[in-house]
Formats: C-alpha cells, structure tokens, sequence
C-alpha cells in the first residue's frame, strides 16, 4: 500500500488518482489537472478535488469568485455527516471568509468611487473620509501586497496634506509607506527617498523644520537610479528648510550646487526656482537690494513660462508675491497675486472639475489674501469683493468648517465694520466664530 500523503487541506489522502491534484504547488498548477481529470471524478472524490483547489485560490487571494465556487461544489459533493464532516466544515468557514472579503473589497470600490465624484464636486471633507475608509478596508482584507499598500498609505498621506493640510493624520500614513519601503527594498531605494520627501513636506507643514530639512537630507543621499530633476526637486526641498532654519551659509552651498546642475538650461524652471530661493535667503537677513537683481533674472523666466507651464508660474508667482511682502512693497505683492488668481481662473473647465477642490481652495485663498492685504493698507473698497468672493470659494472647496474660512469671515467683518455697516460685521462675526469654534476643536486642517 502506498504511503498516505497529507494534503495542506489538513485531511490524509490515500487514493493515487487524485494524487496530481494534491501535489500541485499552485492554483494555477491545480487548475490545470483539475480540468484534465473533472469528468473521471466520482462525487466525494470530485468533493475532495475542488476543497483543494478552493483553498489554494482562498490562499492565494488571486480570484475569490473561483474560489467561492469551488467551495460550493465541495459542499455539494460531501457527506456532511460522513468522514468527511470536518472537510464539510471547512467549507462552510471558507465560504464565509470569501463572503465577506467579496464584500469589503465591493465597499473599498464603493468608497474609491465616491471618493472620485466628491473630489470633482470639491467635497474635500468627503472625499478624504472615503479614501480613509478605502485603506482601512485594504488593511484589514490583506487584498494588496504589502508594497501596493505602501503606496496607498503615500498617496493618502500626500493627499491629506496636498488637499486639507491635515498633517496629523498624514504623518503615521506617511511613516508606514517609508517603514513598508524600507524593509522591502532597504534605505537606499528611489520610493524611500519619495516617502522621505513627503514626509519633509509633512514636517515642514506642521512647522517642525529640523525635522523636514532631517527627512531632505537622507533624501538626498539616494542618488542611484533617480532622474537628474527628482535629484534638483530634492536639493530645493532642503535649500528652503536651511533658509526656514537660518542655515543661510548651507543654502547658499546648496543652491550653489543646484546652479551647477542647471547652469546649461537657459530659462528654466529649475533655475526660476533657484532665483526665488535665494532671494528669499537674501531677504530674511534684509540684504533687499542685493536680491532684486535675482528677482528680475526669475521674474523673466515666469513671463516666459506662463503659456507652456502654467500651474508652475501660478505658484511662483504666489512665492514673487511673499518676498514683495517682506520688501513692505504690498501693491506689487496683490499685482503678482492678481496673475497668479488669473492663471488659475484661465484653466479649462474640465480641469478645474477633475482638480475642483484644489482649484476652488487655491482662488479662495488667494483672493482671502488680496483682501487681506488691501484690507490691512487701509484700501477697505477695494479689499472687499475680494473678500466676499474668498468666501464663496472657500465654501465651495470645503463642505465643512475651515479655519480659513472662520479667518475670512473676521476680516470681512472688520471690513464692513470699517464702511459702516454694523449689521453685515455682525453677521460675519458671528459666523466666524462659529468656524474658529468649530476648527479648534477638530484641528485647524478643517
């Protein structure tokens, strides 16, 4: 007699015939002999085969709609209250496993997709809440690998903070792509230097900058197998966290570095971006005459640039707008934030909808800082349709209380108070308070 063989099933099998079939490493494998010798199968053979086969596609998670089948026709082909009871009891358990995997992996497809049409209607709140729900789903199905995982958890992470700023809960999703990353490919790999440089960016929002400028750094040393622009992109992340922490003697080396990487790309973006960071260095330490040179050199490059990058320019034009502000040259900071606002409102259609939210946040808060800006030099006219108009935006971007809104409606406030409409100011008040209420008490990301 033949030596019994134990079949990972957990049941000993002594019939030579269905020995194929239990030997076989793989779904796939079993599949394969499964359909070569289905039709010479008696009923508790048949029932013995497609167990096997249920439980390899079940361990493999490749198709669970197979492996629901296969369990059925276990089911249907065992003697529940045979010998084979305990194979009959394994079945039901692995149709309820299988059940109810269909039906989380039906509610994270649920939620991606309203996660979709929220982030075309601007329903900020909304869309990131499904998203959430969408990654907790896959942490409790093990439905990806652990690197598809780990790029979920990035891609949220960067989304919390890209779309709300919300950086709490950015950070331990960020941390867990870079943990996953780091022990799958180890420290000296491209998607570690990409975690680390959104968690730079997480850091730097949340006003830790050691921390930043810490996570750029290693960034940097990664070198190996990344583009010549990812490297710059990561150099100019760890300029500006030396010029946030008065390192000015390190970014000018930094940026001293950068200027040799693109000194051969006449009219660059890297090199408008070069401009702009050392005339923020220049500034912070009041050197104001020595930067308007470099200014000029960057302000050239974006008029240039407008037509063929202009999502870039916007962006530069915000950070032209930030260093006239420190100059106290406020009516040339509102001119560059006015093109930045007309760039932005010059966007097809279709794209404002398939970005609504960031655009919606983008020209409310540029307009809350027009008006702020007139506002605050007096120009109380001309700061408040701006004003208005920020908060038409800002609601539209945001289905919730928002920090930024609570601010606006303030100003605004003082702004009626300030033309002699008490009852307006009244109104905006009151409504900011309940905003700044609302934001304190669940994080100033709402």
């Amino acid at each position: 007699m033949g030596k019994a063989k134990r079949s990972p099933i957990g049941v000993t099998c002594t019939k030579p015939h269905l020995e194929p079939i239990m030997s076989a490493k793989t779904a796939e494998e079993m599949l394969t002999v499964f359909q070569d010798m289905e039709a010479s199968l008696d009923e508790t053979d048949l029932g013995l085969a497609s167990m096997k086969v249920a439980t390899q596609l079940q361990k493999e998670g490749k198709d669970p709609q197979q492996a629901l089948s296969f369990a059925h026709k276990a089911l249907k082909n065992l003697d529940e209250e045979g010998e084979h009871a305990i194979l009959v009891s394994l079945a039901l358990h692995l149709i309820g496993c299988v059940n109810l995997n269909l039906e989380r992996t039906m509610m994270r497809a649920v939620y991606d997709e309203l996660a979709n049409v929220n982030t075309s209607l601007g329903r900020v709140d909304e869309a990131l809440d499904s998203g959430k729900k969408s990654v907790e789903i896959l942490e409790m199905t093990g439905e990806m690998g652990r690197m598809e995982l780990a790029e979920e958890y990035r891609t949220l992470a960067n989304a919390l903070l890209r779309v709300s700023n919300n950086f709490k809960e950015a950070l331990p999703l960020g941390l867990k792509a870079l943990e996953i990353h780091k022990e799958e490919l180890g420290d000296d790999s491209v998607e570690v230097a990409h975690d680390r440089k959104i968690l730079g960016a997480i850091y730097s929002n949340a006003g830790e900058h050691s921390k930043a400028l810490e996570q750029f750094e290693l960034s940097r040393k990664v070198k190996h197998c990344r583009l010549n622009s990812e490297l710059i992109s990561v150099e100019m992340d760890a300029a500006e966290m030396q010029i946030s922490l008065g390192k000015y003697d390190e970014a000018f080396d930094t940026l001293k570095g950068i200027f040799q990487q693109t000194k051969d790309e006449k009219d660059s973006e890297n090199q408008a971006s070069m401009f702009i960071l050392i005339v923020k260095a220049l500034c912070d330490q009041g050197k104001f005459a020595d930067s308007k040179g470099c200014l000029e050199f960057a302000c050239k490059i974006l008029d240039k640039k407008e037509a063929v990058s202009p999502r870039f320019v916007t962006k530069a034009f915000i950070d032209v707008a930030e260093v006239y502000e420190d100059m106290d040259d406020f009516e040339t900071a509102v001119s560059f934030l006015k093109k930045a606002l007309a760039l932005i409102e010059k966007e097809p259609q279709e794209e404002k909808l398939a970005e609504g939210t960031l655009s919606a946040r983008f020209r409310g808060t540029l307009r809350a800082r027009i008006g702020w800006i007139l506002l605050s030099r007096g120009q109380v006219p001309r700061a408040i349709p701006y004003l208005e108009s920020a908060v038409e935006r800002l609601k539209e971007s945001f289905a919730s209380k928002l920090f930024a809104l609570g601010h606006n409606y303030n100003n605004l406030g003082v702004a009626y108070l300030e033309s002699e409409r008490p009852q307006l100011a009244a109104q905006m008040f009151a409504a900011a308070k309940d905003n700044l209420d609302v934001s304190r008490h669940h994080g100033p990301h709402h």
